[in-house]
């Protein structure tokens, strides 16, 4: 059966559970009503691009470095993705599907007319996955650091759906990765509040011995409260 990490127990080992145990600790901030004396930016909606997976992957849980119950992890430099879904006046989206895929280490796609060497895929990596936000709007990925192809800065997808509805879709990017500014899709965001939600800081998982990453990124959707 598939594993999915996080919540709904927290049967998770360091350095995994001490990483969760932090992060819950810093999204109390998301859960006071009125925190935000101003709205906060919205994500950007950006291009799907033509390689959401034409057929999904028998795995689609938020563990995309293992898939199913293989022992072999997928090639790239582990990273949690995590942050929370939340409206532009800070309250917590609750309930979304929030979807990521993203290439896997050699630039390829879980699609059928992906670019790059199909025979090359890493077949250990899910290169897609899903997870329901809780009731603080928080969600969760173990993933690989994107990286770059032709034509494109490193970037993830990522979809949000509410009661099965495509509401939002965007990219995040590598904050400091030279290429941004040379990427189509990331120069069209012109505000720049807009462009720094979506460029994220990718760095060391404190207490990690294996070299994994960290990186939050706080989806903001422009929606009234009866949707959270």
């Amino acid at each position: 059966m598939p594993r999915s990490l996080f919540p709904r127990t927290f049967a998770i080992y360091s350095p995994r559970r001490q990483f969760l145990r932090q992060l819950a600790v810093g999204s109390a901030l998301f859960a006071v009503p009125g925190l935000f004396a101003e709205q906060l930016a919205l994500t950007p909606r950006q291009t799907e691009g033509p390689f959401y997976p034409d057929v999904l992957p028998l795995d689609t849980d938020n563990d995309l470095i293992v898939v199913n119950d293989r022992l072999t992890p997928a090639v790239g430099e582990i990273t949690w993705l995590s942050g929370r879904l939340l409206t532009s006046a800070g309250s917590p989206i609750r309930n979304a599907t929030i979807e990521i895929w993203q290439c896997d280490a050699t630039g390829v796609y879980l699609h059928s007319k992906t670019g790059g060497d199909k025979a090359k895929r890493d077949a250990n990596f899910q290169c897609f996955g899903r997870f329901a936000t809780g009731s603080t709007g928080e969600y969760i990925f173990r993933t690989i650091k994107p990286v770059a192809y032709p034509g494109r800065a490193p970037h993830i997808h990522l979809a949000v759906k509410l009661r099965g509805k495509k509401e939002l879709v965007s990219q995040c990017y590598i904050k400091g990765y030279v290429g941004n500014e040379k990427d189509g899709v990331w120069k069209k965001i012109t505000d720049p509040r807009q462009r720094e939600n979506v460029t994220v800081a990718f760095t060391p998982l404190a207490g990690s011995k294996s070299g994994e990453l960290t990186a939050r990124w706080d989806i903001v959707m422009g929606l009234t409260p009866e949707h959270g």
